[in-house]
């Protein structure tokens, strides 16, 4: 177990051999989640929050990719929508091709090879339950004896860290919090998942912790061959563990591309903004005043067009009048900008 705090960065993902092209694990096609307002005496619905509103992505074996964005951007309802906590209102989740709630892949079968670690670690583990049984749980209803399952947690424990002589037959509130998610990350882990989510998992931690955590995921990437999403709002965070970033806009994609590319080399305005928030320990690079002004426009009535318009310097009547699509603006490198889009009428496009 990793328990020193110094960070090492995230291996590069599983790449393709020969000619033959790597298979999305998990692939998100336009995924739509509204949520309804509702008002007066019947509770009739008469607004939506768009909160998720076209969403689409594809997440490859070994690999990390991390989502980014400010709050209310849709992250984390996008999160929820992969799991079938809650239903999209339209597009589709595949799992190595199968859509899960189906003959080909039954809801449990699908979240036996894809879980979830939440932000609040305390919340989200039985506080009747001690540790060991509360990641023996999920084996136990997946028909696993309760004696393997005893034994799996145990040595759960072990691998994330924590001695189960000591750990086991404590309670949630006996734990510290970098305890707790640790609990949680060996809980996901029970029913030997391909595909782990984590939702702000890391950024209630302290610093010296979270590093710690970090470096146990790493580990377990490597050992076991595990697939992480990897939502936040720590830019420096999502740099150093992913392999590929995701920047959400007000419930749609903005850019998705390569780590390393997009961070140096950002072609929407908004990733450029938000990077441009990154604190740096330079005195020359100081940011005298905010990148990215005022809040995100309301998204029960989210503006025309390109949804950034609104406080984006480069607008131009094309960006209100036109929803911009992703388009490839460098290897594995998508961006959704009418100044990356030829002969989209920008003028900064090429023609």
């Amino acid at each position: 177990m990793a328990s020193d705090t110094v960070m090492t960065r995230a291996p590069a993902a599983a790449q393709a051999t020969g000619s033959e092209p790597v298979r999305p694990l998990l692939e998100a096609a336009d995924l739509v989640k509204h949520f309804p307002i509702k008002s007066g005496l019947l509770g009739r619905a008469n607004a939506v929050v768009r909160a998720v509103d076209g969403v689409t992505f594809s997440l490859y074996p070994g690999e990390t990719l991390g989502i980014v964005g400010e709050s209310g951007c849709g992250k984390s309802t996008t999160a929820r929508v992969l799991m079938n906590l809650i239903k999209p209102d339209s597009g589709n989740v595949l799992l190595n091709g199968r859509a899960p709630g189906t003959p080909e892949l039954s809801l449990k079968a699908f979240r036996s090879q894809v879980q979830m670690v939440f932000q609040d670690s305390y919340a989200s583990l039985n506080p009747r339950l001690t540790v060991e049984d509360s990641i023996a749980y999920g084996p136990t209803v997946h028909g696993v004896s309760g004696s393997d399952a005893v034994r799996r947690a145990r040595r759960l424990l072990d691998r994330v860290g924590l001695d189960p002589r000591r750990f086991a037959g404590r309670y949630p509130h006996e734990l510290s919090g970098g305890q707790r998610q640790r609990v949680n990350i060996a809980r996901a882990l029970a029913l030997e998942p391909k595909v782990i989510i984590l939702d702000e998992a890391v950024s209630a931690l302290d610093k010296s912790v979270e590093a710690q955590v970090l470096n146990l995921l790493l580990d377990l990437k490597e050992e076991i061959g595990l697939t992480y999403i990897f939502i936040s709002h720590d830019l420096e965070v999502v740099r150093f563990i992913a392999n590929r970033v995701m920047v959400m806009y007000l419930g749609r994609v903005a850019e998705i591309g390569p780590t390393d590319a997009l961070y140096t080399g950002g072609r929407h305005p908004y990733t450029t903004a938000l990077l441009g928030s990154m604190l740096s320990m330079d005195p020359d690079e100081r940011t005298m005043e905010a990148p990215l002004a005022g809040d995100p426009p309301n998204p029960i009535d989210p503006p025309s067009g390109c949804r950034f318009h609104t406080r984006c310097s480069f607008a131009e009547s094309v960006c209100s009048a036109k929803t911009p699509v992703l388009t490839v603006s460098g290897t594995g490198h998508f961006t959704a900008c009418h100044m990356v889009d030829p002969g989209s009428g920008h003028s900064k496009a090429a023609a």
